[in-house]
């Protein structure tokens, strides 16, 4: 396992343990995934970077926008999205990177 899958894999982790650990009243920030989804296009201009799956069969998604705001989502497999963090000054890794070159 490289460097940068085991960062994601602690990253996503983290989500995980912080979903199930977030009282119910703290849940507010949950709808249907392609609300959420367009909500994150068209008022913060961001766009999936990473995906994952969770032990728990959630989907863990970063969205990031040029201008570096970030938001981390989990969708439950009822297709419901809870935004998890966001912030600001996001950037991509070297290690994050997939390798340059001719794949063949």
């Amino acid at each position: 396992m490289t460097r940068s899958q085991i960062v994601l894999t602690l990253f996503l982790a983290t989500i995980a343990v912080t979903m199930v650990l977030r009282p119910a009243h703290a849940r507010s920030n949950c709808a249907p995934r392609d609300l959420v989804l367009e909500k994150l296009a068209s008022e913060f201009s961001e766009s999936r970077q990473s995906i994952g799956l969770a032990a728990n069969n959630q989907v863990v998604e970063t969205f990031a926008a040029p201008s570096g705001s970030w938001t981390v989502i989990v969708t439950a497999p009822s297709g419901i999205s809870c935004i998890v963090a966001s912030g600001q000054s996001f950037e991509l890794t070297a290690d994050a990177l997939p390798p340059q070159g001719d794949p063949a």
